[in-house]
C-alpha cells in the first residue's frame, strides 16, 4: 500500500493535528513528504527487480534459488517526521533526502548464510549500483543478538525529465533471522517496561542458538552440494 492510498482519508491521518498554525505547518510538511513517495517506491521496484533477476538466473542456470523471498517496505512520512525531529534535522524532503538513508527499504531472505554474501555482492557489483555504507551484524552482532547484513545503496531512478540517485537500504538474513528480528521486535512492542534483564538474555541466547542452526545447516547443504558435484 502507498502513501496515498495509506493515507488517502485525511481526516483520519491528520486528525488531532489541527487548530494551529504550527499543526498547519506539520500538515503541509507532511503533504510534501507524501508528494516523494513515487520516487521511493521506485527506487524500491528497482532493486527488487534486480535481485529477481539474479535470483531467476540461478533457477535456470544452477537449479537453485538463493532468494527465499523479498520485502520491500517505505518509511511512513510521520515517522520520517519524528526522526529528523529526534536528530533536531529540519522538517523538509530535503533534509530528509540528505540525512535519512532508510527511507526505502528492501528485505531480502536467504536460506542458507553464504547466499546472503553471495547474493549481496552480486548486487553491489553491477556498475550502476553505489554501494555506501556496509554494517555486517552477522559476523559482529548486535548487543541484543541481531543478525543481519546491511547495505546503504544508491540506486538511480529515472524520470521523465531527469535521472536521481536514491538512498535505499537493504537488509540481507536468513529465514532463522528474520524469524528472531520479527518475534524480537514483537515482543519488545508488547513488553514495553515489562521486559526484564532476563527476557533480554533469553532472547540473546535464543539468537545465538539459532545462529548455531544457521551454520549446521550450511555444513548440511555444502556436503549437499558437494555429493552432486562428484556424481556429475
Amino acid at each position: 500500500m502507498t502513501f496515498r492510498q495509506e493515507y488517502a482519508n485525511a481526516s483520519f491521518f491528520f486528525e488531532g493535528l489541527t487548530g494551529s498554525p504550527a499543526h498547519e505547518e506539520l500538515i503541509h510538511k507532511v503533504q510534501d513528504f507524501i508528494a516523494t513517495e513515487n520516487l521511493y517506491l521506485a527506487a524500491n521496484r528497482e532493486v527488487e527487480t534486480k535481485l529477481q533477476n539474479l535470483n531467476n538466473e540461478f533457477h535456470y542456470t544452477k537449479e537453485r534459488n538463493p532468494i527465499h523471498s523479498i520485502h520491500t517496505r517505505i518509511k511512513a512520512p510521520l515517522s520520517i517526521i519524528q526522526k529528523l525531529q529526534k536528530r533536531g534535522l529540519d522538517l523538509t524532503v530535503q533534509s530528509a533526502r540528505e540525512n535519512l538513508t532508510d527511507i526505502a527499504g528492501v528485505r531480502v531472505i536467504c536460506s542458507y548464510i553464504e547466499d546472503i554474501y553471495l547474493v549481496a555482492n552480486m548486487l553491489v557489483s553491477q556498475d550502476d549500483v553505489e554501494l555506501v555504507r556496509t554494517s555486517d551484524y552477522i559476523r559482529d552482532p548486535k548487543p541484543n543478538g541481531y543478525r543481519s547484513l546491511h547495505h546503504i545503496v544508491k540506486i538511480p531512478v529515472f524520470l521523465s525529465n531527469r535521472k536521481e540517485k536514491v538512498n535505499v537500504e537493504i537488509q540481507f538474513r536468513t529465514i532463522a533471522m528474520d524469524y528472531w528480528a520479527s518475534l524480537e521486535h514483537d515482543l519488545n512492542y508488547k513488553l514495553s517496561k515489562e521486559k526484564t534483564v532476563s527476557i533480554d538474555r533469553e532472547l540473546k541466547e535464543v539468537a545465538e542458538e539459532m545462529a548455531q542452526i544457521d551454520e549446521r545447516m550450511q555444513a548440511l547443504y555444502n556436503v549437499v552440494l558437494k555429493d552432486m558435484d562428484t556424481r556429475k
